[in-house]
């Protein structure tokens, strides 16, 4: 039976923490009253790491300590280890105490749909500590340790498993203010020649502009007063809100600003984009209660949000015309709006 030999060969993590307190503070007596021992015992632990490790650590000067080249050497890596060592106990405390789970989606998505609606999964989960992370870059969930995705992609791009919350119907929004105003109030879309429209600009997204939109509704090369380009979705939309122009709404996410009366849609033309959120979950948290109850929630919170407006899936055109709306014959070529997602 052949000797096993041990894969660590290092001193007690005391003297570890003896050398970082010592090394940190370059006095015995400091260190010592941080780690509640006496002097005479830290000076015991440097003595026993250096003979453990065949090394001088410090200088002992007449009223002064100093730390020799492996002294230094040693300090760069006992605090970098013990700082780690230190998070990854504090998380396992935190995950102890209460359970957590992060969600990342787009910006837009964040503020305008789900942070609204996320006191009621506070209310049915109070123990539940919810994290969002609001990126238009592309996350690897189980790399990044995220646990919940929501992506905004057409179907064909999106991951395996991912169940869809809702596609866009996609609609310009502006402030009833900017509707109204004199002397030109946005009646058809001809009257956009007089204002500004809100565009999104963020780099590698591909989102459809607003050209494609008046092309699509028989307006093509139609010329505004003027544009304002933002780098998030949500940007957009708060500047519409803010009678600054006219954004291009994405129905399910705006439906909240326009039931406040904060926008309206000046126009009974809409029609029905090609991409759609998709909820995506961790492969390796997936499984946990709160992240099956988030993933339930969050389902069945869109479905109610869909039923509210009387549309089981995409609201159908016979829907949408009782509501006022028009289909145009053509689907845009891009998804709209928000980039896709993480």
């Amino acid at each position: 039976m052949g000797m096993h030999q041990r894969r660590f060969n290092l001193p007690p993590l005391d003297l570890i923490q003896g050398f970082e307190a010592a090394a940190r503070t370059l006095s015995f007596t400091r260190a010592a009253e941080e780690l509640c021992i006496t002097q005479s015992a830290v000076s015991r632990q440097i003595r026993a790491l250096e003979e453990h490790l065949g090394v001088t650590l410090f200088e002992r000067r007449p009223r002064s300590l100093a730390l020799t080249e492996q002294g230094l050497s040693l300090q760069r890596t006992t605090t970098e280890i013990l700082e780690r060592l230190q998070e990854t106990a504090n998380r396992l405390r935190a995950d102890a105490g209460s359970p957590h789970l992060t969600v990342t989606t787009t910006g837009g998505f964040a503020s305008l749909w789900l942070i609204p609606r996320l006191r009621t999964f506070t209310a049915l989960h109070p123990d539940v500590d919810v994290r969002i992370s609001a990126t238009y870059k592309a996350v690897n969930l189980e790399r990044s340790l995220v646990d919940v995705a929501v992506r905004y992609c057409k179907a064909e791009e999106a991951p395996a498993g991912a169940i869809r919350l809702f596609g866009e119907e996609l609609l310009p929004v502006c402030s009833p203010a900017l509707q109204a105003s004199q002397p030109h109030p946005l009646r058809t879309l001809a009257d956009l020649r007089h204002h500004v429209l809100l565009r999104m600009d963020v780099e590698g997204a591909t989102h459809m502009d607003w050209d494609t939109w008046l092309a699509a509704q028989g307006h093509a090369g139609l010329k505004p007063a003027g544009s304002m380009r933002f780098d998030s979705y949500e940007q957009a939309i708060q500047a519409a809100a803010g009678g600054q122009g006219v954004a291009m709404g994405i129905g399910r996410l705006v439906s909240g600003l326009m039931a406040s009366g904060q926008l309206v849609a000046p126009f009974c033309a809409s029609m029905i984009g090609d991409r759609s959120y998709f909820v995506i979950r961790s492969a390796l948290t997936g499984d946990r209660p709160q992240v099956r109850a988030f993933l339930d929630w969050l389902v069945a919170e869109a479905r109610t949000a869909m039923e509210a407006e009387g549309a089981e899936a995409e609201p159908s055109p016979s829907t949408r015309a009782r509501r006022g709306g028009a289909t145009a014959a053509a689907a845009p070529r891009n998804g709209a709006g928000e980039p896709s997602t993480p």
